[in-house]
């Protein structure tokens, strides 16, 4: 007779999701796996519907006897501080981090489960499969998921299973979240690099499988899309600073574009014109590139992902470069655990 399945925890921070929350839930309810399962939302002070929504899944899987809804409040907002609230309230062995515009393929929590018996990894993860919903969104999408548009990161490109530095949101064991106390409040952007970079730090191995895929739900303007890489790149250059050596060339492309970008465009105008080949060069790389990550895309939609890219790169460069070393001295300042270990 097989064995029961490990029970499983699914944890989301949420804040203004009233798009996509009841979806995202629902791809969560609707898995095909055949352990127990409840869903913990960390819910932040939103000032749309998100919490009149979640309080109507609350009611509504009240009566299961299979995966159950429950809300933790999270006041400050922060996406780290909501998962572990979530993590402290929620009690099984397997935690799934989920968010709140993130759809699951049907097998994605069974996948996962087994990807952590058969490899021993301490967290597993796979695509972030970026989908939008109208031309803007479709633009984004494709620039998210090109290698001109992100590099070589697997979890946005995919590529072969096996070990990674990161991976996105993450399937783990909550023995290795315990045992790096949660993640470091501090960090408000990229949290889940730094938890998997202590968790690599300590021997625990982080794996990648294109087998993983997670629907994502790009940001629906240019402004929201250049905000969210901005502290991208702003928080990157927090953990490199944080955590020696863990910076590498990929991550560096950017803010080397700008000051590239920039110093062409100012020698150009002030001194010689054929500086601006610099500039001139990478719109062009830009453009070039846009054509095959637009493929089967409409008109309107291949039209906009150069600015995807151009915004995606000059964002994220600007964020690094102008990083304040004051958030590294925070950090530090906070390296108590945040999720105590149980008995």
């Amino acid at each position: 007779m097989p064995a029961q399945p490990p029970a499983v925890s699914v944890i989301m921070p949420v804040l203004n999701e009233e798009r996509h929350l009841r979806n995202s839930v629902q791809h969560i309810l609707e898995q095909e796996y055949d352990g127990e399962m409840e869903v913990v939302i960390a819910l932040g002070p939103s000032t749309d519907r998100t919490d009149e929504i979640a309080a109507e899944l609350v009611r509504e899987t009240a009566d299961s006897d299979r995966a159950r809804v429950q809300t933790v409040p999270n006041p400050t907002g922060r996406t780290p501080a909501a998962l572990n609230a979530a993590i402290k309230a929620s009690k099984h062995p397997v935690v799934v981090r989920v968010d709140g515009h993130g759809m699951l393929s049907p097998n994605y929590i069974s996948t996962a489960v087994r990807l952590l018996e058969e490899t021993g990894a301490q967290n597993v993860g796979g695509i972030m499969n970026a989908e939008g919903e109208n031309d803007w969104e479709h633009a984004v999408a494709a620039a998210m998921t090109s290698k001109i548009g992100v590099g070589n990161a697997a979890f946005h490109t995919g590529g072969s299973a096996g070990p990674a530095e990161t991976v996105y949101l993450g399937v783990f064991r909550r023995a290795a979240l315990e045992q790096q106390g949660g993640y470091n409040e501090e960090f408000i952007r990229a949290q889940d690099w730094e938890l998997n970079f202590r968790i690599r730090e300590a021997g625990g191995q982080i794996w990648f499988s294109p087998e993983l895929r997670v629907q994502y739900r790009p940001r629906p303007s240019v402004r929201e899309l250049a905000k969210q890489y901005r502290n991208y790149g702003r928080w990157r250059h927090v953990v490199a600073r944080f955590h020696s050596g863990s910076i590498n060339l990929r991550y560096l492309a950017p803010p080397v574009a700008v000051c590239a970008n920039v110093l062409g465009v100012v020698v150009g105008l002030a001194f010689t014109p054929w500086a601006l080949v610099v500039p001139g060069g990478y719109l062009a790389a830009i453009v070039a590139g846009s054509v095959p990550a637009g493929r089967g895309l409409p008109l309107k939609a291949r039209l906009q992902i150069p600015l995807a890219l151009a915004t995606m790169h000059m964002s994220w460069g600007v964020g690094f470069l102008t990083s304040p070393r004051s958030l590294a001295r925070k950090v530090i300042a906070s390296r108590r655990p945040a999720v105590q270990q149980t008995v």
